[in-house]
């Protein structure tokens, strides 16, 4: 093998952890690879989290217009929605984005291979070429950075109706007439609301008793009521046995709602119930890398999998499915491969999230349900979204709440959850709180800007109950 295909790092997928980690390396001189076969930089800049938020800033402006030009404080100026432009607005967004990463490797140092990589030995990859031919290469530390696709569910005639995923939802140059969302998740509950600000007629289905079925009852509730306020109609405790139709032209979903038969027709179905790791078509077997049962990378708390030197990162190691995230796996490896001490590893690591409805919803910690499930006593402390001043300056006082989970025994924070506007900027200054293993009292008696949302946390942390 020649010594000029001899890498220190090979990452197979640009995602998120993989491409830092190859940067990371080259900016200390090590020779390393990133392989991408469709989406440089992953999903995030390409297909779902910055696309996504660029649309439903677009539904947000359209609504906000909508709202104002009703109370009569703007004048009207056209009707409908040209989700050409929309998505011309998207797209241009992505192209600086793709730019960027290509700037990004051209100064970092880390060669970028455009092609499909897979394993076919230990340590060794084998690389399909975009423009033809085949590239073989070895490296001392692989990545296995290959993300996950949206899940299509195993119904009858789901497949043959085209339903749309996240990626062909935002290429729509239409608002569709009437979109079915199958499944009450994140994804379709941000889908649900942005597509109905632009005008379309929306139906969640969704097979449990509630959506966002992983959250406190008082926050999914609130959730939904604001969203049906909207518009959007949530049908429950429904089970879809047989699709007919096409997505697009007119879908039909069948089945049973509470155990009695059901049915309801569409003009489009948005799939949103949940992801599959992209670990088929990687050579993980010829590399004796074990997988779950799941059918992701094993790892251990550093995400090296059962081969030493072969890593997993992001959505293909189950790492939870943020962007976020995946950077932090980023750092996890690093750690492990720069010796550092402390060694970073994925224990006990903070997941915090952002949904970003309107209001938006933010957590860290634990929640409710999740401190009861464990035994874990708390002081619980919740004031509503219009106790926050500055959400009264944005309009948004009559919706949403706050609240804290406190330790009953001392005074550290355990959870934080938030319901309001640019509720996900507060964030980092209760994490920050919480790694820190400060008591709530270091929040309440900060000194902060008036009037900003953050300020609201002085009064919710001067609320928590005295200890019992």
């Amino acid at each position: 093998m020649s010594g000029l295909d001899h890498y220190d790092t090979i990452s197979i997928g640009s995602g998120e952890a993989g491409k830092y980690v190859c940067w990371n390396r080259s900016s200390q001189g090590k020779k390393t690879a990133v392989i991408e076969h469709k989406w440089l930089g992953g999903s995030c800049p390409n297909i779902a989290c910055l696309p996504s938020k660029n649309v439903i800033c677009s539904a947000d402006v359209v609504y906000n217009s909508r709202k104002y030009v009703a109370r009569g404080m703007l004048k009207a100026h056209g009707t409908g929605v040209d989700m050409s432009l929309v998505r011309e607005r998207k797209r241009e967004m992505v192209k600086d984005l793709i730019e960027m990463h290509e700037l990004v490797f051209k100064t970092s140092g880390a060669e970028l291979i455009l092609g499909h990589g897979k394993l076919v030995g230990d340590k060794t990859v084998e690389i399909e070429l975009k423009d033809g031919g085949k590239r073989t290469l070895t490296g001392d530390n692989i990545i296995i950075c290959t993300g996950s696709r949206a899940k299509i569910p195993d119904i009858l005639g789901l497949a043959e109706a085209k339903p749309l995923t996240h990626i062909e939802l935002l290429e729509l140059d239409e608002v569709p007439k009437h979109l079915i969302i199958l499944g009450g998740g994140y994804v379709g509950m941000e889908f649900a609301q942005a597509f109905r600000r632009l005008g379309a007629e929306i139906s969640v289905i969704e097979q449990n008793d509630t959506v966002l079925r992983r959250e406190d009852e008082d926050v999914s509730s609130a959730l939904v009521d604001i969203l049906k306020g909207e518009g959007v109609q949530f049908f429950t405790s429904a089970t879809v046995s047989n699709v007919s139709g096409t997505s697009g032209e007119s879908v039909m979903l069948m089945g049973t709602k509470a155990g009695k038969p059901f049915s309801i027709i569409g003009s489009h179905l948005l799939v949103a119930g949940g992801r599959v790791p992209n670990t088929e078509d990687t050579g993980l077997e010829a590399a004796g890398i074990e997988l779950t049962q799941s059918n992701h990378v094993k790892v251990n708390e550093v995400l090296q999998s059962n081969k030493p030197g072969v890593f997993a990162v992001g959505d293909c190691a189950n790492s939870p499915h943020f962007t976020h995230i995946g950077f932090d796996d980023f750092r996890v490896v690093s750690s492990f491969l720069n010796s550092q001490e402390p060694l970073r590893s994925t224990k006990n690591r903070q997941v915090p999230y952002t949904l970003y409805t309107d209001p938006e919803l933010a957590h860290v910690g634990l929640s409710e349900v999740e401190a009861k499930r464990a035994g874990i006593q708390y002081r619980l402390v919740k004031l509503p979204m219009a106790a926050f001043l500055r959400s009264r300056t944005l309009d948004a006082a009559e919706k949403g709440f706050a609240k804290a989970l406190v330790s009953a025994n001392n005074d550290t924070i355990l959870g934080f959850t938030a319901l309001g506007p640019r509720a996900g900027e507060m964030l980092p200054v209760v994490q920050l709180a919480m790694s820190a293993g400060l008591p709530h009292t270091s929040l309440s008696g900060l000194i902060i800007t008036h009037p900003t949302m953050c300020e609201g946390l002085v009064s919710l942390f001067s609320a928590v109950p005295a200890k019992s």
